[in-house]
């Protein structure tokens, strides 16, 4: 079982940066993926950005040159920079993780992220 914890969503005003990030526990072994979905008001959740072991990354559009991923394998811990933040932005962010690319998901319980004036 792995336990993911995320922290430093918050308030933030439009043009703004906030770094999330999400520390994994339990029987992490080697996490294959881990990454970032986030739920609009209303919405479906949608893939933010995530990272494999290896260091390649995927984005979604919506993020591309605004958002960073990265990890730090040694401490099972994924991080989400995100800068030039909009109001579309605001979301619960999850953080999410996979043994292997078959294997199941593991979820944070998430955190908020609002950007408004």
């Amino acid at each position: 079982q792995v336990r993911l914890v995320e922290s430093g969503g918050g308030l933030v005003q439009p043009g703004g940066s906030l770094k999330l990030s999400c520390a994994a526990s339990g029987s992490t072994g080697s996490l294959y993926v881990m990454g970032w979905y986030r739920q609009p008001p209303q919405n479906a959740r949608e893939l933010v950005a995530n990272i494999i072991d290896s260091g390649r990354t995927r984005y979604a559009e919506s993020v591309k040159g605004r958002f960073t991923v990265s990890r730090d394998n040694a401490e099972n811990t994924v991080y989400l920079q995100m800068d030039s933040l909009k109001p579309e932005d605001t979301a619960v962010y999850y953080c999410y993780a996979k043994s292997a690319p078959d294997s199941v998901v593991y979820w944070g319980e998430g955190t908020l992220v609002t950007v408004s004036a």
